[in-house]
């Protein structure tokens, strides 16, 4: 029996038919997938629609395992936290503690079921000796970089131990400085090949070296462009093992963005973390850790550390999204993605080795990552890339805590430094919103004028229904604002705007804006959707007198 049967049949130019109607509706007049496509920052468009035709002759490697590692990340030398993780859902564990204190916080740890990922920077073979001093046989991996540390431990770990590799490729220090998806790929591309010349002119078998790799990426709530980064890396992978006569699938660790976490309204990053952990299974990641919500405010707390467990708990016990390997595959839209996002990677891996190798490319890497974050930075000025609590539906009530970004460019900063700086005022500083007309006409202005005013902190007030001008003009000046901005409709903007707006300058506005379209007398400048949001909050608070 076909389930289909009874429905007619369509095709991709009774979509665009029925596409193009709507769209003029809409007052716009063109071809339906070049309006409604979108690109990326790597310059992969993304389409409307996807049929057959879009698969590539080309498909990610399926993973080999189903389900993943919870791999849960320390920081502080905290026996009792590693402890509980273990004993309530968390698999594995990756440790950024000093050496000296890996003993103590491994202590009752089984560590031939518990693997250990060492995060240790520059004391790598100091950490390494202390957990392989510790008696048992280790599993997990000693976290070597580039250098001679990586070497040395690889060539101990392939003649010692089976279950231990040596070197994390990490592709995060890409991401968190703003870098794409392709540019994240492609450079982890070519230090996971810096890597591999490097052991196998130590004399290490080619199957060997590439044994001693993981790999360890993003995963943000964009939770395609994730899935698709995965299966890209395995693909990519796949081809560099086949061309240096190796094999065997790339093992991905892959961690939830710190990028995309905010330190404002940081419930909401409890959404963000579910969509990435989500992608990063369904993506084939071998092992997955979640940052806990409250991770841009400092060290998590044992409340913030379970519900980071648990949501890897739900999606894979609850959920099942571990029950089937590579569930995306076949999908026209990811395949394609996939595919593409590939092409782009590998080209660009290609231009750090034509300049010698990701050590030598470091000012290529850093100026093409540069770019790509200025373009995310007027796409989040502009409220093109909205941040949910912070530069959309911010809470004005919320009570600000100490946030600690480090190197990571996280992209709510911006709104977050003028949201402390306003909550650092004596008194939050306020922006008068001039409503004027009925209730019908302005409400849904002035809603969008104080959502944009509010994502930098400032408090709005309103004069309530009316149009006359100087009743407006006084209840501005006992608001005690010295910004003001219009609320209305287009249709009432033509007869009030202009007496309204010099009203206010007599009562000693600084400044007038218009939520809307047109030129009217008197005022200054317009708010609307697409505008340089950042910019419109950061001359207000040079207007109200807060020194930035």
């Amino acid at each position: 029996m076909r389930l289909a049967a009874d429905f007619p049949s369509t095709t991709r130019d009774d979509w665009r038919a029925l596409a193009l109607g709507v769209l003029r509706r809409s007052g716009v007049d063109a071809d339906p997938e070049a309006a409604l496509a979108t690109d990326t920052y790597d310059g992969v468009r993304l389409a409307p629609l996807y049929d057959a035709g879009d698969l590539p002759e080309l498909r990610a490697p399926r993973p080999a395992h189903r389900g993943w590692d919870v791999r849960q990340r320390h920081a502080v030398a905290d026996n009792e936290a590693v402890l509980a993780d273990l004993e309530n859902g968390v698999t594995s564990l990756w440790l950024a503690v000093p050496p000296g204190d890996l003993a103590r916080t491994l202590r009752g740890v089984h560590l031939d079921l518990a693997p250990v990922v060492l995060e240790a920077g520059e004391r790598t073979a100091e950490a390494a000796a202390v957990l392989l001093g510790l008696g048992a046989e280790v599993r997990g991996n000693l976290g070597a970089g580039l250098g001679a540390d990586a070497v040395t431990l690889a060539r101990r770990c392939a003649a010692e131990h089976e279950g231990l590799r040596a070197i994390v490729v990490d592709g995060l220090p890409y991401h968190d400085a703003g870098g794409s998806d392709t540019q994240e790929l492609g450079c982890s591309l070519a230090v996971g090949v810096a890597h591999l010349r490097a052991l196998t002119e130590a004399g290490l078998p080619v199957e060997q070296a590439l044994g001693q790799l993981e790999f360890r990426y993003a995963a943000t709530a964009d939770q395609f462009a994730t899935i698709a980064k995965l299966r890209a890396a395995r693909l990519l992978w796949a081809r560099v093992a086949e061309v240096c006569g190796g094999g065997g699938e790339q093992v991905q660790h892959a961690v939830t963005s710190s990028a995309m976490m905010t330190a404002r309204d940081p419930h909401v990053n409890l959404l963000r973390t579910t969509l990435a952990c989500f992608a990063a299974g369904v993506g084939g990641a071998d092992a997955v850790t979640v940052q806990p919500f409250d991770a841009a405010l400092g060290a998590p707390d044992a409340f913030s550390r379970r519900l980071a467990r648990n949501i890897q708990a739900l999606l894979l016990e609850e959920a099942g999204v571990g029950q089937v390997a590579d569930p995306a595959g076949g999908s026209w839209y990811v395949e394609r993605l996939t595919a593409e996002l590939a092409e782009r990677a590998w080209r660009w891996f290609q231009e750090i080795e034509a300049a010698g190798g990701i050590q030598e490319a470091s000012g290529l890497v850093s100026a093409r990552i540069a770019a790509t974050r200025a373009r995310r930075e007027a796409d989040i000025a502009h409220r093109r890339f909205p941040i949910t609590g912070v530069s959309e539906f911010p809470n004005p009530d919320e009570r600000p805590r100490p946030s600690t970004s480090g190197r990571v460019e996280r992209y709510a900063r911006p709104y977050e430094e003028l949201r402390d700086l306003a909550d650092a005022q004596p008194e939050r500083p306020t922006v008068f919103l001039a409503t004027i007309g009925p209730v019908a006409a302005h409400t849904a202005r002035a809603a969008f004028a104080a959502n944009l005013f509010r994502a930098g902190g400032l408090r709005t007030v309103t004069s309530g229904p009316g149009i006359d001008p100087e009743a407006i003009a006084r209840a501005f000046a006992a608001s005690g604002a010295a910004v003001a901005c219009l609320c209305s409709s287009d249709q009432l903007y033509g007869e009030h705007a202009t007496p309204v707006a010099q009203a206010l300058r007599r009562a000693g506005a600084r400044r007038v804006w218009l939520a809307g379209k047109g030129t009217h007398e008197g005022v200054d400048a317009r708010l609307y959707a697409g505008c340089d949001a950042l910019e419109v909050l950061r001359t207000t608070f040079d207007d109200l007198g807060v020194t930035r």
